[in-house]
């Protein structure tokens, strides 16, 4: 069998395949943060066509954390027993969910204010200016993450993702584009506080996972060495899993081409036994393949194909006459 099709366990969860639906924000909740029929449909159809593992969307820890109004949230227990339905039902179907952990920080558009960030400055000229948090307000921000990560245990999540990329809070806090003075060592404090404030409510037997921007796109910021002590910090406190993206800080988008953020997948395998997941732009079962049999990743993630394509595994199958990766119900086709 090939590896993309074969399992995967992490803690407590097996996987039945090594195909990753990324967390990708759906702007579709109602302001109240409460997940709808178009989410349930939405997860539910990509754990029919048999992803092994599926992660929710950015879900905010706090009403000022969405990056929209329309993201969904898990602050309170009516946004916990929605997100639950969504879990069972997929689980049934026999996918793993893992939920994605989110504070927006200065790249926040709620209307709720005021927005936080570890700096004063505005994202751009398109942003509100945030309220800069002093270090005495870290454990707010961590005991909200706390809180979320409780929830998300009594919804019946099989992991939880804490979302340190793409520009957001926790990416920005490790960044030294906006505190190019400080340490990394003293950057890594808000982090720090979290996945901490989260191990006390989150079993050690579940999988605790970190998603990262592994570089800024530019000189000044996140270099390969910080890009490595960061992930040899967050496997010292417990961390089992990094999924790598990229960028995010400042408004500069990346040259992006097939596989362009895999090679970052790849530099922490070469360097740490800590498991990987690899993305961007990979939209063909050979690519795919390639990245997993080449050992430059444990799992890959999906985003945009798995949106095209939901039933991406029920294609894997057919290609490697693995006839169980197909539904009983759709093997007719």
């Amino acid at each position: 069998m090939k590896t993309i099709l074969s399992p995967f366990h992490l803690k407590d969860m097996t996987l039945k395949n090594r195909i990753v639906m990324a967390p990708m924000c759906m702007y579709s909740a109602e302001a109240d943060g409460l997940a709808t029929p178009w989410h349930y449909t939405h997860y539910t159809t990509r754990a029919a066509g048999g992803v092994g593992l599926i992660i929710v969307e950015a879900t905010a820890v706090s009403p000022e954390g969405r990056i929209t109004d329309q993201d969904l949230g898990i602050w309170n227990d009516d946004q916990r027993d929605q997100l639950r339905q969504i879990v069972l039902a997929v689980q049934a179907l026999g996918s793993k969910i893992g939920l994605q952990l989110q504070h927006a920080g200065r790249k926040s558009e709620s209307s709720v204010l005021p927005h936080y960030s570890v700096s004063d400055q505005a994202f751009s000229d398109d942003y509100l200016a945030p309220k800069k948090l002093r270090e005495a307000d870290f454990p707010m921000i961590a005991q909200a993450f706390q809180a979320a990560a409780k929830r998300a245990l009594e919804a019946g999540f099989d992991l939880i993702e804490v979302h340190a990329a793409h520009g957001y809070l926790l990416s920005e806090a490790i960044s030294p584009l906006t505190r190019p003075d400080m340490a990394l060592t003293d950057r890594l404090e808000l982090i720090d506080q979290v996945i901490k404030a989260v191990q006390v409510v989150w079993p050690e037997t579940k999988p605790l996972q970190v998603r990262l921007s592994a570089t800024d796109y530019v000189p000044e910021g996140l270099s390969r060495s910080d890009l490595l002590a960061v992930v040899d910090h967050l496997a010292s406190l417990g961390v089992d899993s990094i999924n790598l993206s990229s960028g995010g800080v400042v408004p500069i988008a990346p040259t992006a081409f097939p596989g362009y953020q895999v090679p970052y997948s790849a530099l922490i395998k070469e360097n740490f036994d800590i498991a990987t997941i690899a993305g961007g732009l990979i939209t063909s079962i050979d690519m795919a393949t390639e990245i997993l049999e080449n050992g430059r990743a444990d799992l890959v993630y999906l985003g945009r194909e798995l949106l095209r394509n939901p039933y991406f595994v029920h294609q894997l199958g057919r290609r490697f006459d693995q006839a169980e990766f197909v539904p009983r119900q759709y093997r007719r086709a």
